[in-house]
Parts: C-alpha cells; sequence; structure tokens
C-alpha cells in the first residue's frame, strides 16, 4: 500500500472571510493566504489620517475623485485586500464599488503605511505591491514612519515601478493628481 501526501497549502476565499470574528483584527487574502494584523500603531494612523486628509481637501476642491480609508478590495475569490488609504476617481468609483459598497477592482491610487515587523513589511513591499500591480493600481505609495521616507510605485509598461524615494524636505506629488502637493516632513510629526 502507498500513501501519497501533498504539499498542498489550504486556499482561502472570501466567502471564508465572512466567517471570521469581528474581533478588531484585520483579516486579508493574497493568494488564498490568510494574512491577520492587529489594529495599527498609534503613529500609523496619524500618518494615514494626515495623508488621507490632505488628499481629501484636494478632492473636494479639484472634484476628481474620492478617499476612502481602509476600504475592502475584492479583486479575486482568493484576494481581498484592506489598504490603509485609497482614492479613486469619480468614474473609476462607479465602475468598482459592489452592492455592498465594497471596491472589486483596482483604484488608480493606494497608500499603505508599513507596520512594524519584518513579515509585514515584506507583505506590503512585496506581495502587495505585486498584487496591485497585476490588478492594475496606477500608483502605490509606502509610508515608511520609521525611516521617514515615502516611496512612490507607479506604473509603466504594465507594471508599478520604484518612480521616487522622497525624504523630508521632498514634496509629495503626483500626475494622477494635478496641483496636489505635501511636504513630507509634515506627514511624519
Amino acid at each position: 500500500m502507498t500513501t501519497t501526501t501533498t504539499n498542498e497549502k489550504i486556499r482561502l476565499t472570501t466567502a471564508d472571510l465572512e466567517l471570521f470574528p469581528d474581533d478588531g483584527n484585520r483579516y486579508e487574502i493574497i493568494d488564498g493566504e490568510l494574512f491577520v494584523t492587529r489594529v495599527a500603531h498609534w503613529k500609523h494612523q496619524e500618518v494615514c489620517v494626515k495623508i488621507g486628509t490632505q488628499l481629501e481637501i484636494w478632492s473636494t476642491q479639484s472634484g476628481l475623485g474620492r478617499v476612502a480609508f481602509a476600504p475592502g478590495i475584492i479583486f479575486t475569490d482568493v484576494d481581498n485586500v484592506i489598504p490603509d488609504v485609497v482614492w479613486a476617481s469619480h468614474q473609476r468609483l462607479t465602475e468598482l464599488l459592489d452592492e455592498a459598497g465594497h471596491l472589486t477592482g483596482a483604484p488608480e491610487l493606494v497608500i499603505e503605511v508599513l507596520s512594524s515587523g519584518e513579515k509585514q513589511e515584506k507583505r506590503d513591499r512585496e506581495l502587495k505591491l505585486k498584487l496591485y500591480s497585476i490588478q492594475g493600481v496606477n500608483e502605490y505609495w509606502i509610508f515608511d514612519r520609521e525611516r521617514e521616507k515615502v516611496e512612490i510605485y507607479r506604473r509603466e509598461n504594465a507594471i508599478l515601478k520604484l518612480a521616487a524615494t522622497l525624504y523630508k524636505d521632498d514634496n509629495l506629488t503626483s500626475p494622477l493628481l494635478p496641483g496636489f502637493s505635501y511636504a513630507v516632513e509634515r506627514l511624519f510629526v
């Protein structure tokens, strides 16, 4: 009698996430793999509020889109994430929102603020970068509050590539957001 073993991982789906408790943790799946994170550090949330507020002010003035904090994005049945902040144009937003109010595709801009820990940083810098690239996000901003810098990834030849690394003396701007400018140093104060 021959016994066969497999090393197949169990792949979770969006339906599986519905079974998890509402306990304050964030449950995300990327390529069917579960990622659980606790509520973010106070300073992490401060950075989210600062950049989200500036984007909201700009969006209101320009009339070009909307900002959301920690929206669910259901890309596929096995790719369901909760980025820190997103911005979407009005046109794209009407195409992406489902009846439950979740995004079902890529907004133009996704922002993640790195959480402490090697595993969390690797998830944002590698897995989410790859996922956002595949799904069609135009820009991906990674805020590193410990090193006080911002990495800007922009779509080039259908892939998100590092376009700029900004430090305290720089201003954050984007071709997606005409006229938007914010001093990087003000994000980390």
